[in-house]
Formats: structure tokens, sequence, C-alpha cells
């Protein structure tokens, strides 16, 4: 929150700052890790909203300010219409006890405390800003709930804090479509699922807003409905009329409560240093407790012990824009033999990026920004005049000739977080085309850490470890319709953002480095995160190369047959609809063809996920089927063929995907932008698709991936001998599975017990349920239970490594794979039995999925050093899961796909000494689909 955005006042006039303190909690209770008091009281919500309530008094600059909360969960319109926020679960027991302590925490701010029986806290805040509007003072209502809206107007704003984005007038109509007057008319209308608020069936925010707009308010319109043309929309509201009332009466915010404090008792007023350090002791925050004692010593002149482990050098930000500067602080880096380094461009996408601008931070305080390719925005044009547009910063070829060294020197260490998309963007040619050497990155020293507890962003880790916020990029650049280009950027406001974000990737690395020996993950971080940093930078920028000629011919048949498809569903329906849509498409399932089996959701509708189709499939609906099969090739033209398209990079002509490093906290790795990995397989029409991505003339691709690398882990982890003997073997492990738990003979067996077993098998890994194997099956719930019961009857080691699994995880907060990287499952202890099943399921497979991936990051590290030593030319280009592909020279085919297949068997040694083979199978083609 910026103190320019929180200070706006005209002339004289008052200014009243509402918090809606519910919505802070719980952003504070879901953001942050579990945290406990000495007495074991849970208190990360406190920490959190505590933080926040320090940045607001930073910040804002208020005559009068009061938090408000929400009482009981009963208020007056429960009374009115009782199913009113029934569908919401109550709080989790975590968050319980700190509610009252929060309270305490205002109290001891010296802010107001509001709240009163019966009402919400947005009633509270709209009779206040009220009387405050009526008094003549302007008003900043704290929050991002949309409910809210319906109060913004001459003098009255939101602000998300958050975002750090003021929300007026203009961003309500983006919202709602029309203005704030009319906000509660449109929410009559849609309705609201989260609040269950009933709304007219069939009518969402945009209808809404423009039959507000058409005819002016609710009242008018349906007192107007017949004159509505489309008979559904027109015979709803008509018939939910009353409906659309009581909604209105529910979202309608009360603007005259008999508030329990009058608006003069809300004047802010300065917080006692003592009485916010005696809460601040109370809890056990100790680094806010420093900030305070230093406080209190400035004023009183009292000397208190003030912890150091918040102590931060005053900041030295410098904008370097001549040669000399940046010799000398090239000059500094090369003794220091250590830099946190930062890029600044003008696209997520590394591969077409423009360099913009570089920070270096040496040490604490200490950092630069040196702008490359910065232009003149609009405001500078006005400063400056046209004939001195030209900015001063160093010529872009001159600046990268003396940074280059640095870069590409591996004697000296380069911090970044998430170094692998700077790397990327430096080894543009257009961006100089450095190639980093020695790297550290501090966001996946965080994930090895925490993986599981918190994100790890670099913003959400210096307000956890240093209680910092930093400068958000939109604060720099503006948001919506005013969002400019980092490029034009005031140079003054970009040193101070990318400056900053070095000198904490500075302060992080500093303090992560003496926590990983002590959480004891030096050798995870060390052996497989940090060498593959290098392994991803390789692959992503080779991309893989895709023909456009076939991904547009499959496009156009898609569309052919998508047509051809909705003229039978049409056919079959007796008319016209938007089969995109499932309200329609449950109309004519349900009411016009009254198919069995059809469940009305709590909007009204009904329910046509991809289960309901599929069960009305299975007993022979011929529409249904081709819903799906119509649903199916919709997703594969508009997610794959088109979308696929426009990735492809018009300069190489290959799609280049990133590998995020940290989004599955059992170490796997993700594809994005595009994802490669969720391209259907198990279809015709999926396999296809993959026809598309080739290897260059000359070359072939080489698919390599691990056979049932999860069961054999499995029968590792759990130490199953019949199991480990059938892969030692190589018996066919379904087969074998079948055999044992159905007691039948493996000669002749039936492919449907074989596939039974191979659900099993699989199911098992992921904890799967009765229910879930049922319906994968197709089974009775008692038949798919029997199965697994059987199962267990038969591996009874497998459902006890399941329960030593579940208790270890209880016990220690996490699970651990073979190689000792740590899956964290902080909600192992939940109350909520389905929220605990799921982290119980979790623990179960974490172990097994986090070794496999594991395993294949060993082998991708250790891939290109032996490709090199045999003076080898094949390109890593993807990994998915548990497959690896190649672009190969064919002359080069088999002594490669030899060297990559044992790396890949032999990858878990010698740390791990396997008593269960791993097999790597081989595959080869023109194209992905033929080498898979």
């Amino acid at each position: 929150m910026t103190e320019a955005k929180m200070s706006e006042q005209t002339n004289d006039r008052k200014h009243v700052f509402l918090v809606d303190g519910s919505g802070f909690i719980f952003r504070a209770f879901h953001a942050l890790p579990p945290m406990n008091r000495d007495d074991g009281t849970p208190t990360n919500a406190v920490f959190g909203f505590t933080n926040m309530l320090i940045k607001l008094i930073e910040d804002l600059k208020a005559d009068h300010c009061a938090i408000i909360f929400d009482t009981a969960r009963k208020t007056f319109r429960n009374d009115v219409y009782k199913e009113y926020k029934a569908n919401r679960p109550p709080p989790p027991d975590e968050l319980v006890p700190q509610f009252a302590i929060i309270r305490e925490a205002v109290l001891a701010f010296n802010i107001a405390c509001i709240e009163l029986e019966g009402y919400e806290a947005d009633d509270l805040i709209a009779t206040y800003t009220t009387l405050a509007r009526e008094q003549g003072a302007d008003v900043t209502i704290v929050s991002s709930d949309k409910d809210l809206m319906q109060l913004v107007g001459p003098n009255i704003k939101m602000f998300d804090p958050m975002k750090s984005k003021d929300i007026g007038v203009e961003d309500v109509i983006e919202k709602f479509g029309v203005g704030p007057q009319h906000v509660i008319d449109v929410q009559a209308l849609a309705g609201d699922t989260s609040d269950n608020v009933p709304g007219v069936p069939g009518v969402g925010i945009k209808t809404a807003a423009q039959l507000i707009t058409q005819y002016g308010n609710l009242e008018t319109l349906l007192e107007r409905a017949g004159e509505i043309k489309q008979p559904k929309r027109r015979d709803n509201l008509i018939n939910y009329a009353e409906m659309a009332r009581l909604s209105k009466t529910l979202v309608t915010l009360k603007r005259d409560v008999n508030v329990p404090q009058p608006l003069s008792d809300l004047i802010l007023e300065k917080p006692n240093p003592l009485k916010v350090l005696e809460f601040l002791r109370a809890q056990g925050f100790k680094r806010l407790i420093a900030r305070f004692e230093a406080e209190l010593q400035q004023e009183s002149g009292d000397t208190l012990p003030v912890s150091s482990s918040i102590d931060i050098a005053k900041k030295q930000y410098e904008l370097v824009d001549n040669l000399k500067s940046l010799i000398d602080w090239a000059a500094i880096v090369e003794r220091n033999g250590l830099v946190a380094f930062d890029t600044e461009t003008d696209s997520l996408n590394a591969s077409q990026a423009n360099l913009i601008g570089i920070s270096l931070a040496i040490s604490d305080g200490r950092a630069c920004y040196i702008p490359l390719r910065h232009e003149a925005g609009a405001d500078q044009v006005e400063l400056l005049g046209k004939a001195n547009l030209e900015l001063k910063q160093i010529e872009f070829e001159a600046a990268i000739e003396i940074i280059r060294p640095i870069l590409e020197d591996p004697s000296i260490l380069k911090i970044g977080h998430n170094i692998k998309y700077d790397a990327l963007v430096m080894k543009q040619p257009h961006n100089g085309g450095i190639n980093l050497a020695s790297v550290d990155d501090t966001m996946c020293l965080s994930y090895v850490m925490n993986a599981g507890l918190h994100g790890h962003g670099l913003d959400e880790l210096s307000l956890l470890h240093f209680d910092h916020t930093n400068i958000k990029y939109n604060e720099v650049c503006g948001t919506g319709k005013t969002k400019i280009p980092f490029a034009k950027v005031p140079l003054d406001k970009a040193t101070e953002y990318s400056a900053e974000d070095a000198y904490m990737t500075y302060r992080l690395y500093k303090q992560q480095k003496k926590d990983l020996p002590r959480k004891g993950m030096v050798t995870v971080y060390e052996t497989l995160e940090r060498p593959l940093i290098e392994v991803l930078v390789e692959m992503e920028h080779t991309g893989i190369k895709v023909d456009p000629i076939i991904l547009k011919k499959m496009s156009e048949d898609f569309a052919q047959r998508l047509q051809n498809q909705a003229g039978d569903i049409y056919r079959l329906a007796g008319n016209e609809f938007n089969i995109a849509s499932p309200k329609q498409l449950g109309e004519i399932l349900f009411d016009k063809l009254s198919l069995p089996g059809g469940k009305k959701t709590k909007t009204g509708s009904y329910a046509t996920g991809a289960e309901i189709l599929e069960d009305l499939a299975a007993n022979g609906s011929d529409i249904a089927a081709k819903v799906l099969d119509w649903r199916q090739i919709a997703k594969l033209k508009s997610t794959y063929t088109d979308a696929l398209i426009g990735e492809i990079n018009p300069k190489t002509g290959r799609i280049h995907t990133s590998y995020s490093m940290t989004g599955a906290s059992t170490g796997r790795l993700s594809s994005n932008d595009p994802n490669l990995q969720n391209i259907p397989i198990r279809t015709d029409e999926g396999r296809k698709i993959r026809t598309a991505f080739i290897a260059e003339p000359k070359n072939i691709l080489v698919s390599i991936d691990y056979s049932q690398i999860e069961l054999r882990l499995l029968a590792e982890i759990a130490n199953i001998d019949s199991l480990k003997e059938a892969f030692r073997d190589g018996i066919d492990i379904h087969a074998q599975t079948a055999s044992e738990v159905f007691n039948i003979s493996l000669e002749n067996m039936d492919p449907m017990v074989r596939r039974n077993a191979k659900a099993i098998n699989f199911g098992i890994i992921y904890g799967i349920s009765s229910f879930g194997l049922a319906r994968q099956l197709r089974c009775p719930q008692t038949e798919a239970k029997a199965y697994i019961d059987a199962y267990f009857d038969r591996y009874p080691g497998i459902q006890a490594y399941m329960e030593q699994t579940k208790i270890g995880a209880r016990e220690n907060g996490f699970v651990q794979t073979l190689f000792g990287r740590k899956v964290h499952l902080s909600g192992i202890k939940e109350a909520n039995p389905a929220r605990r099943g799921f982290y119980e399921r979790a623990a179960i497979n974490a172990p097994i999925q986090g070794t496999a991936a594991d395993i294949i990051k060993r082998a991708m590290i250790r891939i290109p050093s032996l490709l090199k030593e045999e003076s080898l030319d094949a390109k890593m280009l993807l990994t998915v899961h548990d497959e690896l592909l190649f672009e190969v020279p064919t002359a080069q085919l088999d002594k490669t796909s030899q060297i990559i297949s044992a790396a890949m068997e032999g990858a878990a040694a010698p740390a791990v000494e396997m008593s269960v083979p791993l097999v790597a199978e081989v595959g080869v083609g023109s194209n992905w689909a033929e080498a898979h």
C-alpha cells in the first residue's frame, strides 16, 4: 500500500479508513504456514494480521480508522432467508482461538475495534461510510470484497491491500457491467453461490448487467419481464421474480445500523509502544518485538535489548547510468566472488523477452540498477519535451561487454530468485547471448527446505522471513488501462523496485545457506535441484520443432467433426441449443428428453459433468455419448491445436515450454506456457496431436521412459517380496497381481481381470477408495471394496506401509523420499475428515512419486555429460513425468539410445541401491507419437 495512494485527500476534508477485519483474518490464515506460541496456541493468522496492521498504520494518512469484524454467523439475513450462507463450512479449528487474540491486537495498536451482534461487518462499514459522507469526509474501505462495491462513489473508494490497488467507479463497472448504484440489482439477478444468494436461474453477471442497463432497475425489469424475447429467460424472470426481490434484500447493505460507537470515537491516535510490546511479547513475535523496542528506545532514551535478527543496514540503491560506475561495480563483484542478480524484461516468455535492465546486490543494503533499454514515458515527455527524449543509460552493447565476464565467470557465484528465467533471458542472442555459469537459486532453496508449507515467491519469502513488504510490480507499472511497460517506468522508480529484488534475494540467500545444513537438506539441494537448473535452461532454450501445417489441418478436421457432431446432437435433441452451456444441455437431457439421473445444483441447473454423461452413455444414451465426444474434440481444438500454433516461436519454429521446479511439493517438474505434459496419450486424437512434434532433417526423436516406475518403487519402499521377485523375473505385474489377489491362473487370463488388477495397482499408490475404484471399474462399490480387501489380504505389507506412513506423517509433519527430500503435509492433523484424508493420501503417494521424480532428475543431470564424453550431439527436449524425449542425429541413434537408457536405469545408484530393477524402454520415430 503506497503512501501516495493512501493519502490522497482533497483540501482539508477528513479521511476515514474502514478496514474489513474478517477478510484480513482469513487471508492471513491461508497465506502463512502453521505457527504456535510456547503454550501451543496457533498464531499464524495473528502474525499475518499484525503485519498487515503495522503496514496499514505506517502507510495510511487518516483522521479516523476502525477495524470492523463479523460476529456470529447468524444475522438478520438468516431471518429473511434461512439458507443464507448455510453452505459455508465452519472456520478451521486452528483459526478459532485466534479470533480473540486478533481483537486484542487491534486494541493494542490503539485502533477502534467494531462489531455488532446480528449484523455483518459489511453493514457496519456501509453505515459508517454513510455517516462519514454526510459529514463531508472522504472514505477508503480497505477490502477486496465485491459486496462492498455498491458503496463506491464520489469521495468513496475501496483499496485492495493484497494487490495494492484502488477500486473506483470504473473498476466497479469493469467487474459488474454497471455503476455502483446498480450493483445490488445485478447481484439480485445473478445470485452468489458463495453466500447462497439464489438469484434467477440462467442469469449471470453479464446478462444481468445487460438487463439492468436496458430496463433501468430490478423492479422495472420484473414488471416488464413479459417483454423479454428469449422464452426461457422470460419465464425464469416471471417465475423467480420474488426470489430476485428476496436476493436484493440479502445483498443490500444496511446503511442505518445503530452502530456501537459514533464516528467521532474512531479518531486515529498513535499506538503506545509499551502496550504493543506487551502484546507482541505475549505472542512471541520476536522480529516484530525488535522493531517496537527500537522505537521505544528512540522515544525514551532507555536502553533496551534489540534483537539483531532483523537488523537491516541502511539501504543504498544506486542508478548506474554511466560506464565508469558500471566498471566500478564489476570490479567489486569480481573481488567479492558473489552477487545477487535479477533481470527486468518485457515478457514472462523468457525465449522472446527483451532485456530492459539488470540489478545487482553485493552486500547488506547495497544494490544497483543498470537500465539498458528504457524509453521515455508520457510523463517524461511532458517534463523533458520532445527534443530531449533520450534517457541517460549506457549503450546496450557496451554494458553487455562489461557484464558478460561477471556472469560467465564460474568463480563468481550468481544468486537469483528463479534464476532459470534470468539465465534463459540472458542466453537469447538479442539479449547478449550470455551463458550464466555457477548459480544458486533462493526459490529452489526455499522449496527444498519447505515444500508443502508455503509458497516460494520472493514477495512471500521477504514478508515471512524479514517482515518486509516488497514493492509490487503493479505499483511501478500500474494496472488496467493505465498500465505501462517496464521500459517506460521512470528510472528512479525502476531502481527502487529492481534493486530491492536483488537485495532481498541477497538477504534471503545469506539466511538460507545457514538454514540448509540445519534442516539436513544440503544433499538434496546440491545433487538434485541446483545442478538441474543448467539442464533445464538448455532444454527450454532448445525447445522442440513443431509443424504448424499439421496442427492447422488437425484444427480444420476438428472443426468439421464438431460441426458434424453438433448436427447429430441437435437431431437427437429435436432442436438446436448451445452444447457448451451446461444449463441448456441439462434442460435438454433431463427436462425435454426425460433421461434418468438428473440432479440439480445449488444454482438450480442440472449437473452435466463428465461422470453424469458417462453414466448416461453407459446406459445407452446416444446423445450423452455424442456430447462427450463433442467436448473432447472441442477441448483438443481449443487447448491444443489452436493454442499450440500460437506458441511456436517465429524465430526458431520451435515451442519452448517452461518447467516449474517448485510447482509440486513432491519434486515432480511441471510444464507451463504451454503445458506439454497434459497432451492426451490414451486417445487416437491425442496421439495425433503428438505427430506435429517432429525432428529436424537428418534427426530422429527418441523417447525413453521408465516402465511402471511407481509400482516398482512401491514394491521397494513397502518391501513386498512377491512383487519384487515378479519385477526381477520380468513377469507381467498386473497379471501377477490378478493371479495372486483373485487366485486364478496366469494362463488364458481374461483381459478384463487383468485390467481390474491394473486399476487396483495404480489406485493403491494414490490411496484410492472403494468409491473411486468402483467408478473406474464401473462396478458396485461393494465389489470394489472386496477387490481392495483381497489386495490387502494378499499384500499385507502394502497396507502396513500405508498405515505406518500416515502415523509417521502425523508425528513429523512430513514424509521423505528415498533420497531424503522432505514433503511437508501441513493439513495431516486437520479435524475435518475429508481434508485430513486428502493429506493422508498425499502422505502415502509422496514418497513414491517423489522418489520417481528424484530418480529422473538424477538421470537428467548425468546424461548431458555422458553424451559430451562420447561426442554425441543428441539434445534433451522434454520431460513428461517418467519420460525423456531427445532429438538425435540418425547416424548416432544406437549408441545414444544405449547410453541414455543405461543412465536412466542406473540413476538411483550409488545413493540408493535398488533391489527392484528399473527398466527404461526406448521408442524411436520421426515424430513424438511414433517415438512413444
